[in-house]
C-alpha cells in the first residue's frame, strides 16, 4: 500500500575524528535517490479530532498539538502504548498531556466501540517525509542524506529514538517561484523498509541500507572545492536519477560549520523548466565537481529559487558518527 507524504532561506530528518587526508582518499557512491523517512521521537501527539467521537475529547480539554504523556499513570511512548492503556482502563481515564512545555492533567470517558475504547482523536507518531540520499559507503553499508537535520514543529532538531527508510519515487513537482518555494511530491511504499536511521544531526541524517548501487567517487576535502561549474544528481521524476548542471557561486569558510558552506545556482535548462530551480525534497542531492563528491544541496533561497546553499561533504561526514 502506498501513501503520499510529504527570512530568505527555506530547507529543502556526534562528531568523530578523521583527518582531511583520510577524506581525500575515501571512495563513496553519490546516490541522488529520493527515499521516504520516518523518525520516531518517542512521543504521541494529537493531530486531529475524529468526526464521530471528537466532541468527547474537546469537552475534556484536549487540544491539537498536545503530547500525550501518560494514561492512568501508564507512560505513553507510542500508539501501541496508548491503545494498551485504554484497553486496561475501566471507564474514566486520567491523562497527563504536555502543552507548550507545561504538564496538564485531564479526565475523560473514552467512547466504547466495537474496536475498543477510543479517545476520539487522531494521533501522530514522530515525523515522516521524503528526502534525497547523498552518499552510500559500499564498504560499511552506511549512508547519509538531506545535508541538514529534520526539525520538529517547534523548529528545533527533532530528537530521534528510532527511524526507518522506505523505498519511494517522485509522483509530481510543485515548481518553485519567487517567494514561494516548490517541492517534490513523493509516493512512499510504507510497507517496504529498506534501511534504518541511526541519528538525526544538524548536518544530515545517517543510517544503514543495502539498497544503493553506483560508481564510487573520491571524496573532496573542503580545500579542493572551488567556484565554477559542478553537477548535481537528483531524482525529480519516478525512480530516475539524473545529472544536472549547476554553478558554485561562492565557497564560504567551512570551519564555521553552519551547513551553508557554498552558494550554488542551477543553470541546467531542463531542471529549471521542470522545477524552477531547487525545491523541497532535493535536499541531499550530491554535488560533484571534477569527478569528486564535494557536497550536497541543503537549502533554497525563497526570493530566488534558482539559487541555494550546499554543505561540504567533509563536514557532512564529520557528523556521521
Amino acid at each position: 500500500m502506498k501513501h503520499k507524504l510529504f527570512g530568505t532561506v527555506c530547507s529543502t530528518v556526534l562528531i568523530f575524528c578523521m583527518s582531511v587526508s583520510a577524506f581525500a582518499s575515501q571512495m563513496l557512491i553519490p546516490v541522488g535517490k529520493v527515499v521516504g523517512i520516518s523518525l520516531s521521537e518517542g512521543s504521541v501527539t494529537v493531530a486531529a479530532f475524529d468526526e464521530t467521537y471528537g466532541q468527547r475529547a474537546r469537552e475534556a480539554g484536549i487540544q491539537i498539538g498536545d503530547d500525550i504523556i501518560s494514561v492512568n499513570a501508564q507512560p505513553v511512548d507510542s500508539a501501541a502504548d496508548l491503545h494498551k492503556a485504554l484497553e486496561q482502563s475501566d471507564g474514566c481515564v486520567e491523562m497527563e498531556v504536555s502543552r507548550d512545555g507545561k504538564s496538564r492533567q485531564l479526565k475523560m470517558e473514552p467512547a466504547l466501540t466495537d474496536e475498543g475504547p477510543k479517545l476520539g482523536v487522531y494521533i501522530r507518531e514522530g515525523i515522516t517525509g521524503i528526502g534525497t540520499v547523498t552518499y552510500y559507503d559500499p564498504d560499511t553499508g552506511n549512508f547519509g542524506a538531506l545535508g541538514h537535520g529534520v526539525s520538529n514543529q517547534q523548529g528545533s532538531l527533532a530528537p530521534m529514538k528510532t527511524g526507518n527508510v522506505y523505498r519511494a519515487s517522485v509522483a509530481g513537482i510543485k515548481p518553485g517561484q519567487i517567494g514561494n518555494p516548490g517541492q517534490l511530491k513523493g509516493c512512499v511504499a510504507a510497507e517496504q523498509i529498506i534501511g534504518q536511521l541511526r541519528c538525526n544531526t544538524s548536518f544530515g541524517i545517517f543510517g544503514s541500507c543495502s539498497e544503493f548501487r553506483g560508481e564510487a567517487l573520491p571524496v573532496a576535502p573542503c580545500a579542493q572545492v572551488q567556484e565554477g561549474h559542478a553537477e548535481i544528481l537528483s531524482n525529480i521524476s519516478g525512480d530516475a536519477v539524473e545529472t544536472f548542471s549547476v554553478e558554485i557561486l561562492k565557497v564560504f569558510n567551512p570551519e564555521k560549520r553552519t551547513g551553508r558552506d557554498m552558494m550554488i545556482q542551477v543553470t541546467d535548462p531542463e531542471l529549471l523548466k521542470a522545477t524552477g530551480g531547487i525545491v523541497a525534497g532535493m535536499s541531499g542531492s550530491p554535488i560533484i565537481q571534477d569527478g569528486k563528491l564535494v557536497g550536497a544541496v541543503t537549502h533554497v533561497l525563497v526570493n530566488d529559487p534558482t539559487r541555494g546553499y550546499g554543505i561540504m561533504i567533509e563536514n557532512m561526514l564529520d557528523a556521521a558518527a
